[in-house]
């Protein structure tokens, strides 16, 4: 009897495996099929080279080996979506040794996505089926027919490479930019196939990768001309343009002078010379916000800037991601940790830079590992004077052998630290809202049970309740320390969420939110909150905004002299338009919501665009991405400022 050929067997097994991964993250069948079939075939064409270079019982072995691998590659990236809805690159894989903390977290993951894991799985059982019967073949190649595989190898992949040099090459984010010129893993892994994306991640994480679209961007040239007060600095482009050797530096020197920077306006100022409290607060959410259980944060919001159209997109990286989106009003390099490679930069508007050269005293703190994500380099790099966190001191002053570690504890133990300075500025990276929502797994949450376990919700959305009455405390004890001191008038409190609670569904999500979220826009929104003791009513904000308007909105009501047009984001009570950008290149505007995976765009109520409108902010959107990645690798700030 003719056995069954190992080729085919590998074949069938990365297309099988494909599909299921589009259908688990995209929800639908791959739009490329037959791209992903084509650049498929070369994969399996080396696999099965490798499993038939042996005699017959090591390329059974190896056959095993090659299977369980790919099929433990795929299962890992299924629960790496279900937390980060990005996909896994090198960079992480070969920096991610602390992931092991979080053990506990990955195997809820990995319970949440059985089903998925189950699917991937599937192929071992023909494969052990047509081994017991003998009928699939392991025997050693010989070297013609291994040849014949490398030149079909060849001929199918300058088949492949030929339909993304050819086919459908209008847009920004063709085929053809995707595996030549921009790094878009969550797309190319939707046109062309998951071990595609992960291959051409693995070679520009070796041999490095320069992005190379040459994209302009129409500028607003009446800006001059309009009477209106920017906020702009005295930076003489055209100076530093004459004077610049390198192109590239050149280049971001011509694009930044022609940004239309964001005009000052009747809040420019209104917090001038006041402290300053930021929190980053983990897994932060509107959810979080209840006049019953977190009367505090309801407080904050009820009393001060009410952002009601405000989203948090989470990037790659989630937590350190969402930090340096907020922290810097800078887009995260694809690929790296961005809060990583900025060791060493100048960063001019960190809030530490520009409140230390007004005369402030820097704080920053963090109730986790003070190191993790190379969190310590970060916070230097970003300006403060000191950084508490466990393993740099704050376990001398509370117990930080929990899991996770109480924000009220650490806001207790701290805020001598500054509160009795005159002007300060104190930074929380805080962790009790932290996953998993379990009372047995999270001590916030067994802490705060009695107060939540009577409500009509699963147990996922009373435990995510229950972490962050442990924040609102933590905000509680700032309040009540500001007024035993006499400052409440005299502070500003800025708190945001550095990513959405991924530890919930989005059906646990929607037990608890007033409205109905989906999964591809609405479950980022997300809240800002921005509070002074010395505003007489709240101010409602109804303009768009998103984590990388934080930054210029808070720089503006402090009347810090600042260059908006450095940033990428825009001060939300400005009249700038403000785009909530995705990491997939979706995009939320005022005229609506597009879905880059789906190619759809959902305007709203009573607006038209027209043919060029996605096409003008897609490119609006990679400059940003491109400036952003470019100032980090190239320290640009330093080079403006000298």
């Amino acid at each position: 009897m003719k056995k069954f050929s190992l080729l085919f067997y590998y074949i069938l097994f990365i297309i099988y495996q494909e599909l299921v991964f589009s259908f688990l993250i995209y929800k639908e069948f791959p739009s490329s099929f037959w791209l992903v079939v084509l650049f498929s075939i070369p994969i399996a064409i080396v696999l099965n080279i490798i499993s038939s270079l042996f005699k017959e019982k090591a390329n059974k072995v190896i056959t095993y080996i090659i299977t369980i691998f790919l099929i433990v590659l795929y299962g890992a990236q299924i629960v790496y979506y279900s937390m980060y809805e990005s996909i896994l690159s090198f960079y992480s894989i070969m920096n991610g040794g602390q992931v092991t903390e979080f053990m506990d977290v990955i195997f809820d993951m990995i319970l949440r996505n059985w089903y998925g894991i189950l699917l991937f799985m599937l192929p071992l059982i023909p494969l052990i089926i047509l081994h017991k019967k003998k009928v699939i073949s392991f025997e050693k190649q010989k070297f013609k027919n291994i040849l014949i595989e490398i030149i079909i190898l060849i001929l199918v992949q300058a088949v492949a490479i030929l339909c993304v040099n050819f086919i459908g090459n209008n847009d920004i984010y063709s085929n053809k930019n995707l595996y030549y010129n921009t790094h878009v893993p969550k797309l190319t892994a939707k046109r062309m196939g998951f071990l595609t994306a992960m291959r051409l991640d693995f070679q520009r994480f070796v041999f490095g990768f320069e992005e190379n679209l040459s994209v302009e961007v129409a500028v607003d040239n009446n800006k001059e001309e309009q009477n209106i007060e920017y906020n702009v600095t005295n930076i003489d482009f055209d100076k530093l343009i004459q004077e610049e050797n390198d192109q590239t530096i050149k280049q971001m020197h011509e694009y930044f002078k022609e940004q239309t920077p964001s005009n000052k306006n009747e809040y420019t100022g209104i917090f001038k010379d006041k402290n300053l409290i930021v929190l980053v607060a983990e897994s932060f959410s509107s959810l979080a916000i209840r006049e019953d259980l977190t009367p505090n944060l309801y407080k904050l919001y009820k009393e001060g800037f009410q952002f009601d159209n405000f989203y948090t997109p989470i990037f790659p990286v989630s937590t350190s991601d969402g930090e340096y989106i907020t922290d810097t009003s800078l887009l995260p390099k694809e690929g790296v940790w961005s809060f990583k490679e900025i060791d060493g930069n100048y960063i001019p508007y960190s809030y530490a830079n520009v409140f230390e050269s007004l005369g402030y005293s820097s704080n920053a703190y963090h109730n986790h590992t003070a190191t993790f994500y190379d969190r310590d380099k970060y916070i230097e790099t970003m300006g403060y004077n000191s950084y508490l966190a466990v393993g740099t001191g704050l376990e001398d002053r509370m117990d930080t052998s929990k899991w996770p570690n109480s924000d009220y504890e650490m806001v207790d133990v701290t805020i001598d630290d500054y509160i009795n300075n005159d002007k300060f500025l104190a930074y929380y990276m805080t962790v009790s809202g932290h996953l998993n929502y379990t009372k047995s797994g999270n001590c916030m949450v067994d802490r705060n049970w009695d107060k939540v376990k009577d409500l009509p919700y699963s147990d996922k959305a009373k435990s995510y309740l229950a972490a962050n009455i442990e924040l609102d405390k933590a905000v509680g004890r700032i309040l009540q320390e500001l007024e035993e001191k006499g400052k409440l008038e005299d502070t500003v409190i800025v708190i945001s969420g550095d990513h959405f609670p991924y530890g919930l569904t989005l059906d646990q999500i929607n037990e608890l939110s007033t409205y109905e979220r989906d999964d591809t826009f609405e479950k980022y929104h997300m809240p800002l909150l921005i509070w002074s003791g010395s505003m007489k009513e709240p101010v409602k904000v109804e303009k768009l905004g998103s984590s990388l308007d934080i930054l210029p909105t808070v720089l503006n009501l402090f009347g810090v002299e600042y260059d908006s047009r450095l940033l990428m984001g825009r001060d939300l009570l400005s009249d700038a338009e403000s785009i909530v950008i995705f990491s997939d290149r979706s995009f939320i505007t005022n005229k609506g919501k597009y879905n880059s995976i789906t190619g759809e765009f959902f305007a709203n109520d009573g607006v038209e665009i027209d043919e060029n409108y996605i096409k003008q902010i897609n490119e609006i959107i990679y400059k940003k991405f491109e400036m952003s990645r470019l100032i980090l690798e190239n320290d640009y700030y330093r080079k403006v400022f000298k």
